[in-house]
Parts: C-alpha cells; structure tokens; sequence
C-alpha cells in the first residue's frame, strides 16, 4: 500500500510550525520567513526558481525527497490560504500559475469549491472530509504512489492522532518564537509508534525522520 508522508515541515525550538498573526501579507505571521532560512540557501531551492548556485550537502539531500514517489497531496485550509480566503473566489494558493506540486492536491476545508487546474500538471480539490476519508480519496487518485500530508501543524496533528501518518520528516530551527500553532500539542507518547532518527547540519537545523516501527 501506498505511505502517507509528511515532508520537512519546519518547527522552532519550541515547537511552533508558524508564528501568530497570519494573514495575507505574512503568510507565517511573526516567524516571517526565519523557519525556512535554511532551505533558502540549497542547491534544490535555487533550481525551484531557476537561479543557479546554492549549497549540498544534506539540506539539499532531504529537499530532494520531495516530488519522487508522490502522486497526491493532502493540505490544510491554513497551507493553501491566508485565513478567509475561501471568501475569495479568486484566490488560487499562495504559488503562482504553476505551483510546485504537479499532482492533484486535496485541501481539507469546511467551504467546499470547484476544482482549480493548474499549470504543470496540479488540480486543486476542495474536500470536507476526515483525515480517513481524504487518504482514502487521494489514494484512489495517487495510482499505487504515495501521499504526502502537506501540512500545516493541525491538519498533521490529526493524521497523527489518527494513526494515519508512515513516516515523517521535521527539521528543528534553532530559533524561539514563543506563539503560534504549536505541532506536538496533544501528542504525548507519539514517538513509540516510530523509529526516530536525527541528522545534523552545518546550517544548524537538525532533521527528524520518524518512521512507523513494524507491527
């Protein structure tokens, strides 16, 4: 059977995977842009925006685990939008005529809406639906490859609480933000379904892989 994988998902020191106050002009409130510094600067980034240049090593290494294997994403209301966009009927995602996901993608939202095709090969689908219902759904659609759970921190606490996540990817940034939307609240013990591994970097991100322990 296919996995449900969530992939690099950045957290603080404290735990937040954003900061508090999003909205339309910081889509990660008051963390800005400080979460996701260390992938800025990697070989795969700048080929994301076809710059040349940018570093290896293994920031560049686990980014590169991105597309391969993957036919489907899930996301969260709170990934594809500033918080009210479904009041928005123009509103299409936070990336561009062609976003990076080249798959169908299923939004998990209380106000369901017409499917949006993209360039490059990506459908947004608007589901209302539960962490079950929407990996059965995008399984179907996934064609035997896997789905990656996309975030943000709620939606990936569910899955979890569901028991529905294979294996899991989260880089630690060494900084404090203090407020926000937190990704182990609730979660207590969660680490004895998975074998936990973690891998250093000279940014100084540390990457946690969590992979579901045999049964």
């Amino acid at each position: 059977m296919s996995l449900a994988r969530v992939q690099h998902i950045s957290i603080s020191l404290d735990g937040f995977a954003t900061g508090e106050g999003l909205s339309l002009e910081s889509p990660f409130g008051h963390a800005g842009e400080r979460l996701h510094e260390w992938m800025f600067e990697t070989r795969w980034w700048h080929q994301m925006l076809g710059e040349p240049g940018g570093t290896r090593g293994v920031d560049d290494a686990f980014l590169r685990q991105f597309a391969p294997g993957i036919g489907v994403e899930i996301m969260g209301a709170g990934k594809f939008g500033y918080p009210g966009w479904h009041e928005d009927p123009e509103w299409k995602g936070w990336w561009g005529p062609n976003p990076p996901f080249h798959t169908p993608v299923f939004v998990l939202t209380h106000h369901p809406r017409a499917p949006i095709e993209m360039e490059g090969g990506t459908t947004f689908h608007f589901i209302d639906a539960s962490p079950a219902e929407a990996l059965a759904t995008a399984r179907e659609a996934a064609g035997g490859m896997d789905i990656r759970i996309g975030g943000g921190a709620t939606m990936i606490r569910d899955f979890l609480t569901a028991g529905l996540i294979d294996h899991m990817h989260v880089v630690v940034v060494p900084i404090l933000l203090g407020r926000g939307e937190r990704l182990w609240d609730g979660l207590e013990g969660v680490e004895k379904d998975y074998k936990v591994e973690a891998v250093s970097s000279p940014s100084g991100v540390t990457h946690l892989t969590f992979t579901r322990a045999a049964a």
